[in-house]
């Protein structure tokens, strides 16, 4: 099995970055961030809600 294959370390740290001064954002990226952020929060509580109903 391969090393990186499970690193959920990227998703983990998703949430906790900080910003760069030095990057260019404009409206779409942010709002991109923001769906993806809410993507994973609700994946998230979707499995946590099925694995402790399902228990």
């Amino acid at each position: 099995m391969k090393k990186g294959l499970f690193d959920f370390t990227e998703v983990a740290t998703y949430f906790f970055r900080k910003k760069d001064p030095n990057r260019k954002t404009n409206f779409n990226l942010r709002t991109m961030h923001v769906i993806n952020k809410i993507s994973i929060l609700m994946f998230l509580a979707g499995a946590i809600y099925f694995i402790a109903t399902h228990i």
